[in-house]
């Protein structure tokens, strides 16, 4: 029997293709002319912080990657599996999306396992994919010595976007098509705790609250 959440999920399913697949079927175009979206998001895997949600975007509007924390390494070219590295390429070369969005949230549980490391239990690969945000980290230590937990990690949360964005600009196909079509890089951190969106400006290296019009 299946479980009722599972069973949530198959109601969902329902719901969607009533609401997209009725005539004219949105899928139907998207299957016959093929996905063109403008954006590349690079988004955390926290359940609370769907990108598709946060910004009510349609299919096909967003080529979207997840991960614990939202994080970029920098390019790294000698082999191996790169599933972050290689969809950023394939966004960037196959589909010339025209903005990569890092987007960074309040209560990221990999940020908080870098100041607090005994909430994760033991886990090769996730101690060392975050030692991706070690940089990060050791800002937010040395402007913040004193601090307690909470802002170490709030100011963590957002110095991290900054370290992705500087990784994305380590790649040489993101440099060209900064330089020759205009790709933009944006960092944007959501603080889900008071439904608040900042974007960083890179002109003053700090970030500025988004309000909505």
């Amino acid at each position: 029997m299946l479980k009722k959440e599972i069973l949530r999920m198959m109601a969902g399913f329902r719901r969607f293709r009533e609401r997209f697949f009725t005539e004219p079927s949105v899928y139907g175009r998207l299957a016959s002319d093929g996905q063109h979206p403008k954006t590349l998001m690079i988004a955390c895997s926290d359940s609370r912080v769907d990108p598709a949600i946060l910004f009510s975007s349609s299919p096909g509007e967003m080529f979207v990657v997840r991960n614990v924390a939202n994080l970029v390494p920098p390019f790294e070219g000698s082999g191996g599996f790169h599933g972050v590295s290689s969809a950023i390429e394939f966004a960037v070369i196959n589909l010339q999306v025209e903005n990569i969005v890092v987007l960074g949230h309040r209560q990221c549980g990999g940020i908080r396992s870098l100041f607090e490391p005994q909430i994760v239990r033991q886990g090769g690969f996730f101690t060392q994919w975050m030692t991706i945000a070690a940089q990060a980290k050791g800002k937010v230590l040395q402007k913040f010595p004193d601090a307690d937990v909470e802002t170490k990690c709030r100011e963590c949360e957002k110095e991290s976007i900054v370290t992705s964005l500087e990784n994305l600009r380590t790649f040489p196909f993101i440099e060209t098509a900064v330089a020759e079509r205009g790709l933009q890089l944006l960092g944007v951190y959501f603080d889900l705790e008071n439904g608040q969106l900042w974007h960083y400006d890179d002109s003053l290296g700090a970030f500025q609250e988004v309000t909505p019009t």
